[in-house]
């Protein structure tokens, strides 16, 4: 597969600090060689495909086993990354 996007929400619930969770699944993107761009709602991740899928299976098991949670993701194989020759013959940019 190709380059995807991934814009991801975390939400910890019925937990004294929401920190710990979210900044141990932003490390698991990292440390998967992910480019990780972090915003106060929420945070884009790109890469291989199979790479991001795995990183998030991995990330939510991780904040599940802190406690209960709720992750948000919206998945893309066009935006932010610009494609130059898509299906259509359009040109795509993020």
């Amino acid at each position: 597969m190709s380059t995807i996007s991934v814009q991801l929400s975390l939400y910890p619930l019925r937990q004294p600090h929401l920190g710990p969770a979210i900044s141990q699944v932003l490390e698991i993107f990292r440390a998967r060689g992910l480019d990780v761009t972090s915003g106060a709602m929420s945070t884009i991740i790109v890469g291989e495909a199979d790479a991001l899928f795995d990183a998030l299976k991995a990330s939510f098991q991780s904040a599940a086993a802190v406690g209960d949670v709720v992750m948000v993701a919206s998945i893309s194989n066009c935006c932010p990354v610009c494609r130059a020759d898509p299906p259509d013959g359009r040109t795509i940019k993020s």
